[in-house]
C-alpha cells in the first residue's frame, strides 16, 4: 500500500514538471533529487576515507552523511506530497508535512551527534592508530566544498520557493561544511604534532555543534506544526498594508497567520463603513486580497471578516467628507504588529 501512495506522488511530481512553464514544485523536487544523489556518492568518499585513517573524526563526519542522505530522502518526499493539491480530507493543502520532515532531519542530526561524542569517548580509553591522514583530509576536504555548494543553493530556493523542507537541509549541508572545517584544522593539527587525542577532541566538538544545530531544526520544525507567530513574516504583512492603505479599510484586527508549506493562510477583520452595500464590501476585500498576493511571494488564503464601522470608529476614519461621522477625526492609526494581531476595534 505504501508503494502505491508513493507512485501516486511520483506520477504527481511528472506531471507537474511536464507542463511547459515554471512551476516552483518540480524544481524543489529536482534540486532535492540532485541533492541526495550527490550525498550518497559523498557518503561512499567519506567511510573509504575513514576506512584508510581510522580516525574517528572522519568517521564522526561519515556518520552524518548518513543522515545527510537519509534527511534528504525525507525531505524530498515531503516537498512531493507538499505539492499535492488541496482535498477533501485537506482542505488546507498538504504543506504541513514539510515541517514534519525538517523535524525527523533535526532528530536525526541530534542522533548523529550523540552517536559521535559517544564513539569519542570511547576511544579515549581504547584509541585505535591512524594512518593515512593526509589522503584522508584531501578526500574530506573535498565533500565538505560539495556539501557547501549544495547547501547554499537549497537555503537560497528554499527560501526563495517558501520551502521549510529545503531550507532544513541546505542549513544541514551548510552545516556539514562548518564541521568539515573543524575537522580538516583538527586533523591537520594531529598531522603535524602526531598528538593522538586531538582526533577524539575534535570529535566531540563537532558532535556538540552538531547535536545544537539539530536542536535549532526540531525547534524551528515544532514552531510550524504549533502554529507559533513568525513576527519577521507578520511584521512584513503589515508593512505592506500599512503602505497600501486606503481609506475604505479604516481597520484591521484580529490578524493570524498560519504557514501551510510554501502556502499562507490568513485570517483578519477589516473594519468598513457600515453604509457600504455587499457588492462594495466584496470589492474592497477583493482589493485588499490581491493586493497582498501582489507582494507576498507566497501562495496566500485569506479568510476575512468584514466588520462594519462604528461611533467610534471615526476618530481614526479618513474617509472625506462622510456624511455620516458622529465623532471628529482625531488621527489614522499606525498599524504594528500589537493593534493589528489584536481582536478589537480600534480608535484613539
Amino acid at each position: 500500500m505504501q508503494s502505491l501512495f508513493f507512485i501516486k506522488y511520483l506520477k504527481h511530481y511528472f506531471y507537474i514538471y511536464s507542463m511547459n512553464k515554471p512551476i516552483h514544485s518540480a524544481y524543489n523536487i529536482k534540486l532535492l533529487f540532485i541533492t541526495v544523489t550527490v550525498g550518497i556518492v559523498l557518503l561512499g568518499i567519506k567511510f573509504f576515507a575513514y576506512t584508510i585513517t581510522d580516525s574517528n573524526a572522519i568517521l564522526g563526519d561519515a556518520m552524518e552523511s548518513i543522515v545527510n542522505v537519509i534527511a534528504g530522502i525525507i525531505s524530498l518526499v515531503s516537498v512531493i506530497i507538499a505539492s499535492l493539491p488541496k482535498d477533501k480530507n485537506h482542505p488546507y493543502g498538504h504543506g504541513k508535512v514539510e515541517f514534519l520532515s525538517a523535524g525527523f532531519e533535526g532528530g536525526f542530526i541530534a542522533v548523529a551527534g550523540v552517536l559521535i561524542i559517544g564513539k569519542a569517548i570511547y576511544n579515549i580509553f581504547y584509541p585505535v592508530a591512524l594512518q593515512n591522514i593526509d589522503i584522508g583530509l584531501i578526500l574530506i576536504a573535498f565533500s565538505g566544498l560539495i556539501n557547501f555548494l549544495l547547501g547554499f543553493i537549497l537555503v537560497n530556493k528554499g527560501k526563495k520557493n517558501n520551502s521549510v523542507a529545503m531550507v532544513a537541509s541546505g542549513e544541514h549541508l551548510k552545516t556539514d561544511t562548518y564541521t568539515t572545517i573543524g575537522l580538516v584544522a583538527g586533523l591537520s593539527l594531529l598531522w603535524l604534532t602526531n598528538i593522538a587525542w586531538i582526533d577524539q577532541l575534535v570529535a566531540i566538538i563537532l558532535g556538540c555543534f552538531i547535536l545544537y544545530s539539530g536542536y535549532k531544526i526540531v525547534k524551528t520544525a515544532l514552531s510550524g506544526i504549533l502554529d507559533e507567530t513568525d513576527v519577521e513574516l507578520i511584521e512584513k504583512i503589515v508593512s505592506i498594508l500599512e503602505q497600501n492603505r486606503i481609506p475604505e479599510w479604516i481597520d484591521i484586527h484580529n490578524l493570524r497567520v498560519i504557514k501551510y508549506g510554501a502556502s499562507l493562510h490568513i485570517d483578519c477583520h477589516v473594519t468598513l463603513p457600515w453604509y457600504s452595500n455587499l457588492e462594495e464590501a466584496h470589492a474592497n476585500i477583493t482589493m485588499l486580497d490581491e493586493m497582498l498576493n501582489k507582494y507576498l511571494p507566497n501562495n496566500v488564503e485569506f479568510f476575512i471578516h468584514q466588520d462594519p464601522c462604528i461611533a467610534i470608529s471615526c476618530t481614526i476614519c479618513t474617509i472625506a467628507h462622510c456624511k455620516v461621522r458622529q465623532k471628529d477625526f482625531v488621527a489614522q492609526l499606525k498599524w504594528n504588529l500589537d493593534n493589528v494581531s489584536s481582536n478589537e476595534k480600534h480608535h484613539l
